[in-house]
């Protein structure tokens, strides 16, 4: 089909799951290996869970739970959210199942609190219940808190990724605060892995000395904001950098990332910081951009609707503008694609049936379903 002029704003219609929906208007739509379809819109949107049978959870930053019912151009607030402090970068965060949601029906929520010293990112648990009166959070309980809360609304980070382990990992950025990502007694510009009811598992690295440093998984971390498994078990990560030096990681236990130590960036007022070398005892990237791309939500995709792309790591990308791909072979990452949306995309998910998801940012922020062409 021929390219629209750009000045053309119309929208065409298709049908979806036998509902009308429309196809987004997205940068170089045609030039793309995929068919994009704009299936619902949301205010200010951060992260999405799929449900099984293609429903969804998704979370909008001033503090509403949604759930989508997989047809309708918006959703329905779920009941018993938690109270959100909201503003800045903060506010509502992720949302993922328990792995055995079917039987517990166990969803994992993060948000930003106050309290004594500023502000800072928790992790809570609930039971999602729907009856006649709607969908509500029931049981609502908080399991882990980011510490030290500190002023500033930057780098919260928390995004949550169940492992095969059947361990909890949550990434807790370093708020802006440079040093405490290299402080042990903090759990700032951490990993943190935790048993599902946020008790410290016996074989974490640190478990021993207790308290916070017994949570802490990897450290020296700026604002992790994607956290992903591959099927092989290997735990994946991107985080912003400073100006320049976004990176996508493998994390392993124990292991020093380096900030603000060492960076493939620099600070934003132009102060070096030395870039990754051997021999400097930091764990460096296995990928990394400058200029940024901002990055948001990560998947390592393992459907079969790409095929080709099976195994590979699915970044959201904030102010890059873009969806990208990285070719993961093992303990090896590699750029591979970075499409042009056009706009600014928070997270990325996958559905049931392998299609892949995209949350756009904003106070409109569109669902987009993903499709092989043809």
């Amino acid at each position: 089909m021929r390219a629209l002029p750009s000045s053309l704003k119309t929208s065409f219609c298709t049908v979806l799951l036998g509902l009308a929906a429309c196809s987004s208007d997205v940068a170089g739509a045609q030039d793309k290996p995929f068919t994009i379809t704009e299936v619902a819109k949301f205010k200010e949107p951060w992260a999405i869970a799929v449900l099984p049978g293609g429903r969804a959870l998704i979370t909008e930053k001033a503090g509403v739970l949604m759930l989508w019912d997989g047809k309708g151009k918006s959703g329905v607030p779920v009941t018993g959210a938690p109270k959100v402090s909201e503003g800045g970068q903060g506010g509502f965060g992720d949302v993922v199942l328990h792995p055995k949601f079917a039987e517990n029906m166990m969803v994992y929520l993060s948000w930003v609190e106050d309290g004594p010293g500023g502000h800072g990112a928790v992790v809570g648990r609930a039971k999602l219940i729907e009856d006649g009166a709607g969908a509500r959070l029931k049981g609502l309980s908080t399991i882990w808190q980011q510490s030290p809360k500190v002023s500033g609304r930057g780098h919260f980070g928390h995004r949550i990724a169940f492992g095969t382990d059947g361990k909890i990992y949550i990434t807790s950025g370093e708020r802006q605060k440079f040093d405490p990502a290299q402080d042990m007694n903090a759990n700032l510009g951490k990993i943190i892995r935790l048993n599902d009811d946020g008790s410290v598992p016996a074989d974490n690295p640190y478990a021993a000395k207790g308290g916070i440093t017994g949570q802490i998984w990897s450290f020296g971390h700026r604002n992790p904001l994607g956290l992903a498994f591959a099927a092989d078990g290997k735990l994946w990560e991107v985080e912003m950098g400073p100006k320049g030096g976004d990176e996508v990681n493998l994390i392993s236990p124990s292991k020093n990332y380096g900030y603000p130590l060492a960076s493939n960036g620099d600070h934003y007022d132009g102060r070096d910081i030395p870039d990754h070398k051997a021999g400097d005892g930091f764990k460096p990237p296995k990928v990394y951009w400058n200029p940024s791309i901002s990055p948001g939500g990560m998947i390592v995709y393992s459907g079969d609707l790409f095929a080709a792309w099976k195994g590979d790591a699915f970044i959201a990308a904030l102010g890059g503008q873009a969806l990208i791909r990285i070719d993961l072979d093992g303990d090896k990452a590699t750029k591979a694609d970075q499409w042009d949306m056009g706009t600014r995309i928070r997270d990325v998910e996958q559905g049931p049936d392998g299609a892949i998801w995209l949350l756009e940012d904003g106070d409109e922020g569109r669902l987009m379903r993903l499709v092989p062409n043809g």
